[in-house]
């Protein structure tokens, strides 16, 4: 005959003592705790959002949020070098020093052609004399004419001055300015001179003056400012 042993302790024998206040309670307990992890799931999605944007990595805080105060790596790092950029520009050529303006071959007339002929311009009024010679000098240029260079001469000033009736003194009344202007002209062929200075004549605007000469080595010169009191010191440096 099989004898069968009850235990006090096991389930089917525990079972008959819950009653429902205990699956309540226990039931109040899962919900209780179902709704922490939510509310803690949520407070941290919350973090996440309300976090400003890091662009470097940060020392993470709570919840996976950057900390207050992120951990500075830089301040150890070198810092020499930093803004400079000329080092990568490339390296310029020095510049040249300009050499003295030096005076260029006179060309020698021959029987079909001239030499070196000087278009002389001047007036008072800067505006029609610089006009006038920019005209010459394209004109030049249209009939096949050389033209070794264009340049313009120092301004004279002279000044114009006047008495009074039964007077001793003079006074300055006004300043006139005479502008020049020079077109220096190459190989002009004889054919063509007396028509190009025919055209010249007949465009020639009214208070303009216009004179062609040949090129010396005083009108080089006088291209440039004298300084007396220069040559006069170089003059005792030579002696």
């Amino acid at each position: 005959m099989l004898h069968v042993t009850r235990n006090p302790s096991h389930p089917v024998y525990l079972a008959p003592l819950l009653n429902a206040r205990h699956v309540a309670r226990f039931r109040s307990i899962r919900t209780r705790q179902m709704t922490d992890c939510i509310s803690q799931v949520q407070r941290q999605a919350l973090l996440l959002l309300r976090a400003p944007a890091c662009r470097h990595p940060t020392a993470q805080g709570p919840a996976g949020c950057p900390s207050p105060t992120p951990k500075r790596s830089y301040r150890g790092a070198r810092t020499e070098g930093i803004g400079r950029w000329r080092h990568l520009l490339p390296k310029e050529a020095p510049k040249k020093k300009k050499d003295k303006h030096q005076m260029g071959k006179i060309l020698s007339s021959t029987d079909t052609a001239y030499g070196t002929l000087n278009v002389n311009v001047s007036g008072n009024d800067m505006t029609a004399v610089e006009h006038f010679a920019r005209y010459i000098h394209n004109l030049c240029n249209r009939l096949g004419v050389g033209v070794a260079e264009s340049y313009a001469l120092p301004t004279q000033s002279t000044e114009v001055m006047l008495m009074q009736d039964g007077g001793t003194k003079m006074y300055v009344d006004s300043l006139v300015r005479t502008h020049k202007r020079v077109i220096q002209l190459k190989s002009l062929q004889a054919t063509l001179g007396a028509t190009l200075l025919d055209v010249l004549v007949k465009n020639q605007p009214e208070g303009v003056d216009l004179s062609i000469r040949e090129h010396s080595e005083a009108d080089f010169l006088a291209r440039f400012k004298a300084r007396p009191e220069l040559e006069g010191l170089v003059a005792q440096m030579n002696q």
